[in-house]
């Protein structure tokens, strides 16, 4: 399995060098047409013959295994390990992470100097660990256990070097602080207000998502704009749509390149000298182009990009059953790998959320068509035409995420594929003339992590080598583990949380790269052997369940992983009480621990793909507004504790009449906006001198509908930027989500509802 793994991780770095080589100018021509037919030749056949030749000029492989393990067994003086009864031993564990935690107390948010500190920490830490990983703990007493043994250390190795690519840009480039305000007065006087267009790109999203999309973006604070509905499904309700809200329908013929194409066909119908694109579930809030419009004053600036907020419970926090107590998975890009891109010139465009200047894009040939992530493409391309893109890192829109595992999955898989695509480009980053060294350097970057999955499937399989194979791929005792291992693995564990500024754990990405592992790495696969031959899919939207659905399909590769690890831990236990001598106790103790460890992982990634019910479409806000409510004939006044397009949850300080199962007209005013909402009492639940309400909403009115979206969906500073738990605290989150799953505990779950930042409310006179 191992060398299956070494078999395919080789090509990748083959395909990177040979795209390489492809720009030099003597073998551009030949290469262009030649390439795919000899690159697949290549990319099979080189891995082969690298072991034959291996072992042609060598010939007995034992006798070389014989010779390096000799080497792993006389390590030099400096990386000996000391006894653990020294008084010195767990000094140097003890000291780094004092220092890591005086450094982190000092400085809650890592800012330059204390990045500079923590981050030369962890380096050093690591540098140590794969010293005595390289020089000490290989094995070499057989073929089997040599090959296992290297394949280890070089699956590690590549994570290793991914990471530091990232560690040094973000040591290098620290984030740029954006004079936002300064820049705005301008704005806000009215002296720079360019012409603005606003593209809604739409394919099959449902009617009541556009909607609130198209009122968010004519509830924006800015005169001179335009609002386009580009419809490539060709509906008529679509057009319907847009006469009633009041903008402008633009559709095609075909649907060729889809959302790119579907841009492109309305550049020439548009005339804006500003061009902002919100995908069909994004609302923006009323200050957007109050806060992104005024970086254009710089003719250098040709994007503003602004981070992506999600108005519902992403699905891996949903199927858990942990709601609002987990950030969403994209909270890591948005707020750590962003401002990093961002300060190295090589920031991402998104796809929504931005805004670009026309005549910089008309300039490189609009968006970027041979790739489905034309978006990211068409930002290297202004970069490499020497524009500049700004990162404004203010949540000012919010969209819908995945609404159920597979919508997210294939999301990820349609990433990946649109990324690799860009290696078959002339708009390859490593490649494309105009960009800087760093620059490709960051973009590498975002490229190598695709591959990382192989990584993942290699940490997975490993313990199978132990329990079923027999094999030793890492020889140490306890004493270099407590002494190498532990020190920095708990660096890196103590800080990773501290880095990403509070947007990620380290132990629930690790259960993401479990659940993401295998269809990435069958995606990279098939891109690498055919890279054009799937086209753009849309993540389904607007999606309602009543019941728990599981993915079979993804769930597959997992459950056989669980079986075999299984099955290799209960043969390993068994051979060890049959013949406790033959094996030392610290390989049982290594490939039993690595065992019971992917056994949860594994188990988490399984539940994440049993999809929970999502009753309503319409997302829920965790929203207080004093309200007035009128029931037959009697005023009552109360609070919301929940509220959407669809209805409120309302509770009173006082009981209401008991009108049993009936469903009871109702007037409810919102009190502090004067918005009168018209609806049924659904159910009361009376307890003690409090009553609970659930009231349905009759929207008929537009206007009312209309203001009350912009209550819900546009006001400034509404998205909050959440902190994800401590890693004790999500450790035993994710370890209570295993042994009580919500699908046999809860058959009625319903996931908790969205938070968003309060307004401040008076009570009534």
């Amino acid at each position: 399995a191992m060398i299956i793994l070494l078999n395919s991780i080789l090509p990748i770095f083959l395909l990177g060098l040979s795209e390489s080589i492809a720009s030099l100018t003597l073998v551009e021509k030949f290469y262009s047409t030649q390439k795919f037919n000899i690159l697949r030749v290549v990319i099979i056949s080189l891995p082969v013959l690298v072991l034959l030749t291996w072992w042609a000029a060598f010939g007995n492989l034992g006798d070389i295994f014989l010779q390096l393990d000799t080497w792993q067994k006389l390590p030099p003086p400096w990386l000996q390990t000391p006894h653990l009864g020294n008084l010195n031993f767990f000094l140097p564990t003890l000291l780094m992470l004092a220092t890591v935690w005086l450094i982190m107390g000092v400085s809650p948010q890592p800012i330059n100097y204390s990045k500079l500190g923590i981050i030369g920490i962890l380096l050093l830490v690591t540098g140590r660990y794969l010293l005595w990983r390289t020089l000490c703990t290989l094995s070499f007493d057989n073929f089997l256990n040599g090959f296992v043994s290297v394949g280890l250390l070089v699956l590690e190795l590549f994570l290793l070097f991914n990471n530091t690519i990232q560690l040094f840009l973000l040591v290098l480039f620290p984030s740029k602080q954006r004079e936002v305000d300064k820049l705005n007065e301008a704005v806000a006087s009215g002296k720079y207000q360019p012409s603005v267009d606003i593209l809604i790109p739409t394919y099959n999203e449902p009617e009541f998502i556009l909607r609130r999309t198209i009122i968010g973006c004519k509830s924006l604070n800015y005169r001179h704009k335009k609002i386009y509905l580009l419809d490539d499904g060709r509906r008529e309700s679509m057009r319907q749509l847009a006469l009633e809200l009041g903008c402008y329908y633009i559709t095609r013929s075909n649907n060729s390149h889809a959302k790119a194409g579907n841009i492109n066909h309305a550049l020439p119908r548009t005339s804006g000298e500003l061009i902002v694109v919100f995908d069909a579930d994004f609302v923006p809030n009323r200050n957007f182009l109050q806060r992104t419009v005024g970086f254009f004053q710089d003719r250098k600036v040709a994007l503003v990009q602004t981070p992506q907020s999600f108005y519902n419970i992403d699905p891996i926090a949903r199927n858990l059953g942990l709601g609002n107590r987990i950030t969403s998975e994209e909270e890591l890009f948005y707020r750590h790998i962003q401002p990093i891109r961002d300060a190295a010139g090589s920031l991402v465009c998104c796809g929504t959320s931005f805004v670009m200047r026309r005549s910089a894009l008309l300039e490189v040939g609009g968006f970027c068509t041979e790739s489905i992530t034309e978006d990211y493409y068409t930002g290297v391309r202004l970069s490499a035409s020497g524009y500049e893109l700004v990162y404004l890192n203010e949540k000012l829109s919010a969209g819908l995420a995945a609404e159920n595992i597979a919508g997210y999955i294939t999301q990820r898989l349609r990433w990946c594929r649109g990324c690799l695509q860009g290696l078959f480009l002339d708009s390859n980053p490593l490649t494309i003339p105009g960009l800087k060294p760093l620059q490709r350097l960051a973009h590498l970057d975002g490229l190598l992590y695709w591959f990382t999955c192989f990584s993942r499937i290699g940490f997975l399989l490993v313990p199978l080598a132990y329990g079923i194979l027999g094999a030793i791929p890492l020889r140490a005792n306890a004493e270099g583990i407590l002494y190498f291992f532990i020190p920095y693995y708990l660096v890196s564990i103590f800080i990773f949380t501290w880095l990403n500024r509070q947007s990620r754990n380290f132990f629930l990405s690790d259960v993401y790269a479990v659940l993401l592992c295998f269809p990435l790495a069958l995606t990279i696969i098939q891109t690498i052997r055919a890279p054009f031959e799937k086209g753009f899919k849309v993540t389904p939207k607007g999606i309602e369940s009543n019941c728990f659905n599981f993915n079979c399909k993804l769930a597959m590769p997992l459950l056989i992983l669980f079986g075999a690890t299984t099955v290799s831990l209960l043969w390993s236990i068994r051979n060890y009480l049959l013949a406790p001598h033959l094996v030392p106790i610290i390989d049982i103790g290594l490939g039993w621990t690595w065992s019971v460890y992917n056994l949860i992982v594994i188990g988490i990634s399984i539940l994440m793909l049993i999809d929970a019910p999502n009753y309503d479409s319409e997302p829920w806000f965790d929203l207080r507004e004093t309200v007035k409510v009128a029931i037959a004939g009697k005023t009552f006044w109360g609070r919301t504790t929940m509220i959407s397009l669809s209805g409120a949850k309302v509770k009173f300080n006082c009981s209401l009449p008991n009108y049993g199962d009936e469903e009871v007209d109702l007037k409810m005013v919102i009190h502090k906006k004067n918005l009168p909402l018209c609806g049924k009492l659904i159910s009361v639940n009376q307890k003690d001198d409090s009553t609970l309400a659930q009231i349905k909403f009759s929207l008929s009115d537009i206007g009312i509908q209309w203001r009350l979206i912009e209550l819900l969906y546009c006001r400034p500073g509404q998205w909050k930027y959440p902190k994800t738990p401590t890693e004790i605290r999500m450790i035993w989150l994710l370890l209570k989500s295993l042994f009580v799953p919500k699908f046999l505990f809860d058959k009625h779950y319903q996931p908790n509802f969205l938070e968003v930042s309060q307004p401040q409310i008076s009570p009534p006179n």
